[in-house]
């Protein structure tokens, strides 16, 4: 019989040699970067140094909208926001949809990509860190059976690890898609608004937060996000903000 000591010692040993074939991958197989394949030193970010150099950051952009401005600073409103004021009160898309985003997104999305997700997650949360904070940020939500042709929400894989750095609350619990619509992309800005229609509902019974962010992956025309948007300042929620990944110029 093993005295407490020995079993004390046993759960050492056993914690040792757990955290020794942990560090294993990263010794036996070389990372990669995300981005451009190149080899990179594995326990930073999976991004080499020419991709980050390279990184479309959005800096000049309309606060409202989100799109990519040729000014040296953020503008308060764009002229199209001006004739016609979104539902989102600012819209933060972090970078211009350019290479590496291109690539990274789409294994996202398409691919069940989960590490291409933590890494776009993890430079949203650094770019966002000085937004105005929400009292909760929201996934977009996917059409359940969608969800089910895909297997996981691109969306919630972005904003578990974006609310966990930014220590926000993420309720994927108030928002859904209650009308499967036909793929955005094949679509004119008219016909987005018009295919959206009473697409998203907000759970009836739930308590809302008085201010929100929408998350979603890539914003072209912004409909979808306006239309979820429209659906949460009817429930009761007070402002609607838009944190998106990448935005289509």
């Amino acid at each position: 019989m093993f005295s407490p000591v020995n079993l004390d010692l046993s759960s050492v040993l056993s914690r040792l040699v757990l955290r020794r074939l942990a560090a294993l991958p990263g010794r036996l197989w070389p990372a990669h970067c995300l981005g451009c394949a190149a080899t990179i030193a594995p326990g930073g970010r999976d991004l080499c140094p020419a991709c980050t150099r390279d990184l479309p950051w959005n800096r000049c952009a309309c606060l409202r909208c989100g799109l990519p401005l040729p000014m040296l600073q953020p503008v308060e409103a764009c002229g199209r926001c001006r004739r016609r004021p979104p539902p989102l009160t600012e819209t933060h898309a972090v970078f211009r949809y350019e290479a590496p985003l291109d690539r990274l997104l789409p294994r996202l999305k398409f691919h069940d990509d989960l590490a291409a997700g933590r890494l776009c997650a993890d430079l949203m949360a650094e770019a966002l860190a000085g937004a105005a904070r929400p009292e909760a940020v929201i996934p977009l939500p996917l059409h359940r059976r969608r969800l089910r042709v895909r297997g996981f929400d691109q969306t919630l894989e972005l904003a578990r690890p974006l609310a966990r750095a930014l220590a926000l609350p993420l309720r994927d619990d108030l928002l859904a898609r209650v009308r499967e619509t036909a793929p955005q992309s094949r679509l004119d800005a008219v016909a987005r608004r018009r295919n959206l229609k009473g697409a998203f509902a907000v759970r009836p019974g739930i308590a809302l937060p008085a201010h929100v962010a929408l998350i979603d992956d890539v914003m072209t025309t912004g409909a979808t996000l306006h239309a979820a948007a429209d659906a949460l300042l009817r429930a009761g929620v007070a402002r609607v903000d838009a944190w998106v990944c990448a935005r289509v110029a």
